[in-house]
């Protein structure tokens, strides 16, 4: 299995949040529900310890439809710390889908953010999350997308994602350059 990043690991991998990091508790502002996805723990340290900057990229639509608050996201997200170790990037959209927003996924805005806060151009920055707006930001960001399905994938999700996993750790595996997994 060859990597997506052929000759070194990205500069930057970023997450969605619900689904691919953690759990996915709809509308969730209670940080004692957070839980981590299996192997979500390791994939971050794994890239962490190789010297690539890792961030969340996430729609929380719940804001704008008056059912959690900014605080609330902002304590999910200390949880989300003290369960998986810290990230160098947090890009939130609290918009609803109707909005018209630049930043909310399929968009490319919080992405592009991410890269430009941390000065990792698109073309060295993988996205990694479990539906089809999470791989269309990263496409029309001009990043990298993984998809790593869940229950709530849709079919025509997974064949239109030019790269699927069955896990956080295989999505790993397609990063790691084929020297360095002998």
């Amino acid at each position: 299995m060859s990597g997506i990043v052929h000759s070194a690991w990205p500069g930057l991998v970023l997450f969605d949040r619900d689904g691919t990091l953690v759990r996915d508790v709809p509308y969730n502002g209670d940080p004692e529900l957070v839980t981590p996805m299996p192997g979500a723990a390791e994939a971050v340290a794994a890239l962490r310890a190789r010297g690539v900057r890792t961030g969340v990229v996430t729609n929380q639509s719940g804001v704008a439809r008056g059912l959690l608050s900014l605080a609330q996201v902002a304590a999910v997200h200390r949880r989300m710390v003290e369960l998986l170790g810290p990230f160098d990037t947090w890009q939130v959209c609290p918009h609803g889908p109707l909005a018209g927003c630049r930043c909310r996924k399929p968009r490319p805005g919080m992405v592009l953010a991410a890269c430009a806060e941390l000065g990792v151009p698109p073309c060295a920055t993988v996205v990694i999350g479990d539906i089809g707006s999470d791989v269309q930001a990263a496409q029309a960001a001009g990043a990298h997308g993984i998809l790593v399905p869940t229950p709530v994938t849709l079919p025509h999700e997974i064949r239109n994602a030019p790269v699927v996993a069955p896990d956080l750790t295989a999505a790993l595996e397609l990063l790691l350059p084929a020297e360095v997994r002998r």
